[in-house]
């Protein structure tokens, strides 16, 4: 009797214990005959450490990489990385891919996922806050988290090299607008929006142009500002950066160059080259 009570609370025990993803152990005469453990399956919208997981579609995951021109020279970070299969597609195209993700089992799966695709080489996976890892040598970044979570993120993102890019599954970054979006529609059944941000140079200062002084105002990859020489001053306007590459118009004449630093030159649309330095305080 006292033996069979024993077995009756066990289960009852293992079997509360199984709703809450937990295990429960018995003595070996209370136990049914050993079986291999199970294979981790991950469930969409269970709880994570700061979001529900709900896996960006393979669709989408192609289309990001698209969008990005991932090569076999990047180095892709991608921050929650769930199950592991944007990591694993980027090293399937050549890339070194690493991935982040708070949830021990889904860093084991990961892990596995990459074996059996033939790409632990290239694919890493690590169990780690994305707020406390460092990702900065990164020439890809890519996301699926929400807007808040994107917000907490942007000014590391913004602090990268400029010409990181950077890509988000559905979520933009508040004021900081998209360089690029698109729509996976052919194999997407939800969430299937991704945007582009390029990480800009930083500009914002006074710099030498010439025998000119050129004033630049900057909000993430927009500038304004003016010229200002002997002749009077000018406003720039469709002033725009996308990483390195710099673009305005003063007056009526277009200026395109490359950012080095606290150095940048070009040529303007005439075929004029120019030289610009910023002024150190």
């Amino acid at each position: 009797m006292m033996s069979l009570r024993k077995a009756l609370v066990a289960a009852t025990v293992c079997s509360l214990a199984a709703s809450g993803a937990a295990w429960c152990q018995t003595s070996p005469s209370e136990t049914a005959p050993s079986s291999p453990p199970s294979v981790y399956k991950p469930t969409v919208g269970q709880s994570g450490k700061d979001v529900v997981w709900v896996p960006t579609s393979q669709a989408l995951v192609d289309r990001m990489l698209d969008m990005v021109k991932l090569t076999p020279q990047d180095r892709l970070v991608d921050l929650g990385s769930g199950d592991g299969r944007m990591v694993i597609t980027a090293a399937k195209r050549g890339a070194t891919a690493r991935g982040i993700e708070f949830n021990p089992d889904m860093v084991e799966l990961s892990r596995q996922a990459a074996k059996a695709e033939g790409v632990s080489d290239r694919a890493r996976f690590e169990r780690a806050d994305i707020f406390q890892s460092d990702f900065s040598d990164a020439t890809v970044v890519t996301l699926f988290l929400l807007p808040d979570l994107n917000l907490r993120l942007r000014p590391t993102l913004l602090n990268m090299k400029p010409g990181t890019r950077v890509v988000s599954n559905t979520f933009m970054m508040d004021d900081w607008e998209p360089d690029e979006s698109v729509q996976a529609v052919q194999g997407c059944g939800g969430h299937c929006s991704a945007h582009k941000w390029i990480v800009p140079a930083k500009v914002a200062g006074t710099w030498s142009l010439g025998d000119r002084e050129m004033v630049l105002t900057q909000k993430f990859q927009k500038i304004e500002g003016s010229v200002r020489g002997k002749g009077g001053s000018a406003p720039i306007t469709e002033g725009r950066i996308e990483g390195t590459r710099i673009s305005f118009m003063v007056g009526n004449e277009r200026y395109t160059g490359e950012i080095n630093g606290t150095a940048m030159q070009g040529k303007t649309e005439r075929g004029t080259p120019w030289r610009a330095r910023l002024r150190q305080l």
